[in-house]
């Protein structure tokens, strides 16, 4: 794995964390938390949910990436999953094509007709790609938020594709969950 000047660019260390005799290095921030350090960054590194990960490799490939709706307990790799998903569709324009929002902390009716509706409204110029907004924890969004969110996932189905992240799927509304795989 090559690291770049850049890549290093704030971070405290280079550790070797492959298997002995291995010479991978990689670049570890001091102060991340250790679940951000060791998270997947690629599809062949989620474990365990190997249909999933499967179908949504087979998926990618072939551009038909539907709308998307997670959920299990906690800890068991959906964040991962789509993020990894992410930058194996971006690459490095992950940042301008991704939208990750934490619905714990913005789960307002508001946040869906300011934030979601701006980044999914806008279309891209220089790729074909759609753009991709995950909205983690979204179990917590209230019942109108969730309905805004239904009806922007309607309209913008053309430029963005959702994933809808959550531990209890009882508490996301039907008409939401009928738009998703």
């Amino acid at each position: 794995m090559a690291i770049s000047k850049q890549d290093l660019a704030g971070l405290a260390r280079v550790e070797d964390v492959a298997p002995s005799g291995s010479r991978a290095k990689v670049a570890v921030d001091k102060n991340a938390p250790w679940v951000e350090k060791y998270r997947p960054k690629s599809l062949d590194d989620v474990a365990a949910h190997k249909g999933i990960i499967d179908t949504i490799k087979r998926l990618t490939s072939e551009n038909r990436l539907p709308h998307l709706l997670f959920y299990g307990p906690p800890g068991t790799g959906k964040t991962s999953t789509i993020l990894a998903v992410a930058r194996q569709i971006y690459g490095s324009s992950l940042q301008n094509m991704t939208l990750e929002l934490n619905a714990s902390d913005d789960r307002g009716i508001a946040v869906v007709r300011q934030e979601i509706q701006d980044f999914a409204s806008t279309k891209t110029i220089f790729a074909s790609k759609f753009k991709l907004i995950i909205l983690d924890e979204c179990d917590a969004m209230t019942k109108d938020a969730q309905n805004a969110l239904r009806r922007v996932i309607e309209k913008y189905t053309r430029n963005a594709r959702f994933c809808l992240i959550c531990n209890y799927v009882s508490k996301i509304v039907p008409a939401v969950q009928s738009r998703c795989t």
